[in-house]
C-alpha cells in the first residue's frame, strides 16, 4: 500500500509515521498491518453484534445472569450430550 493510498484513508502524517514505524518493528509491510487492523475491527464489531443479540434474546426470554449455571447444567443433562 503506497503512502498516497493511506492518505486517501484519511490518516494524518503522524499516524502514517507511527504505522510505518510499527510495521518496520514487526518486520511487516504497512499493508499487512492495515489488513490486520481491519480484520480486528471487523471481528470486534461482529462480536459486539452477537453480544447485543444475546442480551436482547435473554431479555425477551426473561433470563438473567443467575440463570446461566442452571441452563448449562440442564443442557449437559440432555440425552445425547
Amino acid at each position: 500500500m503506497a503512502t498516497g493510498d493511506l492518505k486517501i484513508l484519511g490518516l494524518s502524517d503522524a499516524q502514517l509515521a507511527e504505522l510505518e514505524k510499527l510495521a518496520r518493528a514487526q518486520e511487516k509491510s504497512v499493508n499487512q498491518v492495515v489488513a490486520e487492523a481491519v480484520d480486528s475491527y471487523i471481528k470486534e464489531k461482529q462480536w459486539e453484534a452477537i453480544k447485543r443479540y444475546g442480551r436482547a434474546k435473554s431479555r425477551e426470554m426473561g433470563l438473567t445472569e443467575s440463570d446461566v449455571p442452571r441452563l448449562i447444567e440442564e443442557f449437559r443433562q440432555e440425552p445425547g450430550r
